[in-house]
């Protein structure tokens, strides 16, 4: 049956994505990852852009400039959407990150299975990627990458993986006060590199911070989330020489 359920997942998501803005695209065949950048003139940096993301991190170099990340993230409901491809939150306003004097409010967060950067070639189980939006429209994405631990559940997954919408279209409201923050890592060391969206329109000129240590999860929650998407990351993108920095 959770194979059956699968394939019906696919199916939803293509219809859902279709009825989003620009072409329908999708993680795998014809619409897939290969085929964005052909699917809308819209999406041509897709294929055609050099500064493309999700990147393998690796021989990061150590800038003791770089500033930690001033976290304002605030407890709140939010809603959950399916949309065919993605798990995305939708949060209210309120929550924020300053980067180097500038502030980006937090937009939304999704979820990708396997995650999305690899470190030295590995990738992990999934990854969550905070978007943020400055007031001049600028992008900066925090991704935490999250590991396999057969002892406790996570704990703000727990509060949502109970309202996750199972049909393409359909959103959940969770009543419960989420507080993004929980998925900050203890230490809060990153890299960091100029990249894009990792979704169509796949817009460059975006910041990426990726925590160097990971946050774990439950096996029963990455099940809960493969049940609806087997597979929902970008395949890496190539680097082009682009510098990846690590802060302190």
């Amino acid at each position: 049956m959770r194979g059956c359920a699968l394939i019906i997942s696919f199916v939803v998501g293509a219809t859902c994505a279709a009825a989003q803005s620009g072409a329908n695209w999708n993680y795998a065949g014809k619409t897939g990852p290969l085929a964005w950048g052909r699917l809308d003139p819209a999406y041509q940096a897709c294929s055609k852009g050099h500064e493309q993301s999700p990147i393998d991190i690796h021989g990061a170099r150590l800038n003791k400039k770089l500033q930690p990340i001033e976290f304002h993230y605030i407890a709140a409901s939010l809603e959950l959407e399916n949309t065919g491809n993605l798990i995305v939150a939708k949060v209210k306003p309120g929550s924020y990150i300053v980067v180097d004097g500038v502030r980006y409010d937090l937009q939304r967060f999704e979820f990708h299975h396997p995650s999305e950067t690899a470190v030295n070639g590995k990738l992990t189980d999934m990854d969550v990627e905070l978007l943020h939006k400055s007031s001049d429209g600028k992008m900066a994405i925090v991704e935490v990458r999250m590991a396999l631990d057969r002892g406790s559940p996570n704990a703000v997954l727990a509060m949502l993986w109970p309202h996750l919408p199972k049909t393409a279209g359909a959103k959940e409201t969770v009543p419960d006060m989420v507080n993004p923050a929980g998925f900050l890592p203890a230490d809060r060391g990153y890299w960091t590199y100029t990249g894009s969206l990792s979704t169509p329109p796949c817009t460059e000129g975006v910041r990426w911070f990726v925590f160097e240590n990971e946050i774990t999860l439950s096996l029963d929650q990455i099940r809960a989330f493969t049940y609806l998407f087997r597979l929902n990351s970008r395949p890496l993108q190539d680097a082009h020489g682009r510098r990846i920095q690590a802060n302190e």
